[in-house]
């Protein structure tokens, strides 16, 4: 039966975010494939709908040894991996937390729902990466933790962070929510912190549909990760010492725990992740090598020691003044023939009226928002380089399983528009 128009079922917009092909006739990909829905439907059978099911405990397992860490848990998604990463840590009300502006809201959100204020810095223009030096210029004596983010599978400059960090004992979060499979100097990203995380949102290269993953050294913070988010899972199991026995199996009462048949995907797509990220990585450093040729164009840079990693965009940098073409007239042209071409996606945080004016949070004058608790706000011209990199920004298509000759065509493309 026709519903009626005007029904209320229809006046809702659908939001689905999961991977999908960005360029279609360019890329044979398919994120999701028997394996999945066959390792699902096992699951179903078998009553592993919630908890820490079998599936889920393999996946931890062999998260943490491939990342190289004692301790590991799944969760919702990334933002609650991160916020239970935070609240291992301690932050809380009164503490400073740095991230750089550029990166996606989700990354320094959950600081603020802990009371803890957000603190921007500028990046590194040309890799679009937390810079070293206004990191340096950021810390007070309130600062209680630095989030590093390894935006669209590029490596920060980890050793001058971790220098920084080391001075002033400050610990480090790592944001690996782009970068899955990537190293520094050898070791996988998120295993150099005091906590790494990882989320399994839809349209990653390792997805759960929904969750993530947070991944420590720490027992206190794994400990202290488990309080806040694992109700009823934890008794008997997971809890290493005897600190916060008394408080399991109910802990503080919340829960992030992932849903088991989300993790079940995101092993099997863990398992296909290598050759995910070969195909990405060869596709990606030819187009690089092409741009070469191309006046105007460069990609962004890759530091010493860095591999990159899950590749969840593609940004190069365009230089209107070498090309005599403006950046929004050559994205246009180039939008023409390459679909999924755009421009940079996140806007920098700092242009939000959330972090530009602030925010009652808490209501009542409460809240680490608050202009009237002496948040300052900030405004146009605070972060120079990033603003800079925004205007010139463009994302091209991550292509998973390019036909043949594809890298050629997208060169053949960015060559035409600017010509």
């Amino acid at each position: 039966m026709a519903k009626e128009k005007g029904n209320s079922e229809d006046t809702g917009r659908v939001f689905v975010q999961t991977a999908m092909a960005a360029a279609p006739q360019l890329d044979r990909w398919h994120q999701v494939g028997e394996a999945e829905a066959e390792l699902v439907a096992e699951m179903t059978r078998r009553n592993e709908l919630s908890g820490g099911t079998p599936v889920v405990r393999e996946f931890e397992k062999a998260w943490r040894e491939w990342i190289g860490s004692k301790y590991s848990l799944t969760v919702l998604n990334g933002t609650s991996a991160l916020y239970s990463a935070y609240f291992g840590l301690g932050v809380g009300p009164g503490d400073e937390v740095i991230c750089p502006v550029n990166t996606w809201i989700c990354t320094i959100a959950p600081a603020v729902m802990l009371g803890a204020r957000p603190v921007f810095c500028d990046i590194d223009p040309e890799s679009l990466l937390m810079d070293p030096a206004d990191l340096r210029a950021k810390i007070t004596e309130n600062t209680r933790c630095i989030v590093p983010v390894h935006l669209w599978g590029n490596v920060c400059n980890l050793e001058a962070i971790l220098a920084v960090a080391k001075e002033f004992n400050i610990p480090v979060v790592e944001d690996c929510s782009h970068a899955h499979g990537a190293r520094y100097q050898g070791r996988m990203c998120g295993s150099l912190g005091a906590a790494g995380c990882w989320s399994l949102q839809g349209s990653k290269p390792v997805s759960a549909g929904e969750g993530g993953v947070l991944v420590t050294d720490d027992v206190d913070v794994f400990e202290r990760a488990c309080l806040v988010g694992q109700v009823n899972r934890i008794a008997g199991i997971d809890l290493v010492c005897t600190k916060y026995a008394e408080y399991q199996p109910l802990g503080l009462g919340m829960k992030f725990r992932a849903h088991p048949l989300g993790i079940g995907v995101a092993k099997v797509q863990w398992e296909k992740l290598d050759a995910l990220n070969h195909r990405r990585k060869a596709y990606v450093e030819e187009v690089e090598a092409g741009l070469a040729g191309i006046p105007g164009l460069r990609p962004v840079t890759v530091y010493a020691g860095a591999e990159r990693g899950g590749y969840y965009g593609f940004p190069i940098l365009h230089d209107a003044e070498v090309m005599g073409r403006s950046t929004e007239e050559y994205l246009e042209l180039v939008k023409l023939r390459l679909p999924g071409a755009g421009c940079s996606p996140y806007p920098n945080l700092h242009t939000l009226p959330l972090f530009a004016k602030g925010f009652d949070v808490f209501t009542r004058g409460r809240g680490p928002l608050c202009p009237s608790q002496g948040y300052p706000g900030y405004r146009p011209g605070d972060f120079p380089n990033a603003e800079r990199a925004f205007a010139r920004t463009l994302m091209l298509p991550v292509l998973s399983d390019p036909v043949p000759g594809a890298a050629a065509t997208v060169i053949d493309i960015l060559r035409g528009a600017a010509a």
